[in-house]
């Protein structure tokens, strides 16, 4: 019993990690490359509109970063809960 309740507790704290992760790409490509586009154009970066580099590049450059960030965080959850490859 005790197992499950350590491979439950390990599967909620994974389950957060993916619904915050998610969460931060959609505000990214979905909020601010599609809709909050217009506001974000009055910013400049490198003579680009921010929301155009949210809609071209922002969303595939973050997405890459919560992947790398994901790997990260799962391998010390894994070492946490003793889950971890040997």
């Amino acid at each position: 019993m005790v197992d499950n309740e350590r491979y439950e507790a390990y599967w909620k704290h994974n389950k957060t990690y993916i619904i915050v992760l998610l969460s931060i790409w959609f505000a990214v490509s979905y909020l601010f490359g599609i809709l909050m586009a217009d506001q974000l154009d009055s910013i400049k970066i490198a003579g680009f509109p921010l929301g155009f580099w949210f809609a071209n590049q922002g969303s595939e450059v973050i997405f890459v970063i919560l992947i790398a960030v994901y790997v990260k965080m799962m391998n010390s959850l894994d070492i946490k809960y003793d889950v971890h490859e040997k």
